[in-house]
């Protein structure tokens, strides 16, 4: 009788555990993705996660296309609401075999977000520049 309890009870829990543990620890891959966020919301019935969503633009006049993440660190879901519209690089994490949304709805998962400089838009255009202020000249001997 323990022994049956011992492979029906413990061993499904084991594997189960293992399969958890692996799954989250391991990354299918890594990377960034540059873009504009232009969505971050608090979602999910019982396990309430961060989903976004980013536009990257390819190249000018391009249809952009849409990068969508997860985040679980409130922490960087408070600084990509602060960048915001502005152009930004998300490091991220993917991750498969996860069983349930409530790691996510997505697969990738973002724990890094860095705000970059903007790219030019439009052919020819280039922001003005301020000029850069001469160096002080050296001193003169009398």
């Amino acid at each position: 009788m323990l022994k049956l309890m011992f492979w029906l009870l413990l061993v499904p829990i084991a594997v189960t555990a293992v399969y958890f543990t692996v799954v989250l620890k391991w990354n299918y891959s890594v990377g960034e993705r540059a873009g504009w966020v232009q969505k971050l919301s608090r979602k999910g019935w019982l396990c309430k996660t961060w989903e976004g969503e980013m536009a990257m633009v390819s190249m000018p006049g391009a249809i952009p296309e849409k990068f969508l993440f997860t985040v679980h660190d409130p922490a960087v879901a408070e600084s990509i609401n602060q960048v915001m519209g502005k152009r930004v690089t998300l490091h991220y994490e993917e991750k498969v075999g996860l069983p349930t949304s409530c790691f996510g709805e997505t697969r990738h998962f973002v724990n890094q977000v860095v705000q970059v400089s903007d790219l030019l838009l439009a052919p020819g255009y280039a922001p003005a520049v301020p000029p850069v202020p001469a160096p002080p000249a050296p001193p003169t001997k009398n």
